[in-house]
């Protein structure tokens, strides 16, 4: 598997972040860019990726699935391996070393945006996962991530329908013991986002220096 588009914008110094952003099943990297005008990055660098795997009108991380674009057991903990171990060449293609990444994504590139953590844990500042769930299974840079404790932000609704209960408590639990986790649960929000999870995220991004506090 190889990333072979992206839609970037990479101005700033060597030294600011990039937001690294992965979309969901069946859409491309046009979906997430404007979702940094709604929390408080409208500014900020960017790379969004098109998922390698055509499908439908759009594109998917994951070529076979259980159910709706979401793998189950190993077959999920190989594909998530696959794409991430994809999007981390990209990243070391194409974004300096010197530059934080902070990867943001929604459902399958929710879980991807936190299981780069996994896969490279030097390389990434911080992840945002939007609806997003746990690969089971282990990995080398776990350990590393448990001493680390990067900040990673998990937003859900409390009706998504798409993963079990226990899918969801299992990446709660994973990122209570291997991050610095902010975890927010959205009432009545179905496998989705919305305008509280945008400002709990630009919270989340100001109060760990990967954006300036804004006065309202």
């Amino acid at each position: 598997m190889k990333v072979t588009k992206a839609l970037t914008r990479l101005k700033g110094t060597d030294k600011d972040p990039v937001f690294l952003l992965l979309h969901g099943w069946g859409s491309n990297e046009y979906d997430l860019p404007d979702l940094l005008n709604y929390c408080g990055a409208s500014s900020a660098d960017y790379a969004s990726l098109q998922a390698p795997i055509a499908y439908g009108m759009g594109y998917t991380w994951f070529g076979t699935w259980a159910h709706e674009g979401v793998p189950e057991g190993q077959s999920l903990t190989d594909q998530a391996l696959e794409a991430a171990t994809a999007i981390d060449e990209w990243v070391t293609a194409n974004i300096p070393t010197t530059r934080p990444v902070v990867s943001l994504g929604f459902s399958q590139g929710g879980l991807l945006a936190a299981h780069l953590l996994r896969v490279n844990p030097e390389r990434y500042a911080a992840a945002v996962s939007c609806s997003g769930w746990l690969a089971p299974g282990s990995l080398p840079g776990d350990a590393e991530l448990a001493e680390r404790k990067p900040p990673v932000f998990y937003g859900h609704g409390s009706i998504d329908d798409i993963f079990p209960k226990a899918d969801v408590d299992a990446m709660s639990e994973f990122w209570r013991a291997h991050a610095t986790l902010t975890e927010q649960v959205y009432p009545d929000m179905a496998h989705s986002m919305n305008m509280p999870e945008m400002r709990d995220i630009q919270r989340f991004l100001e109060s760990n220096g990967f954006i300036r506090p804004q006065i309202w």
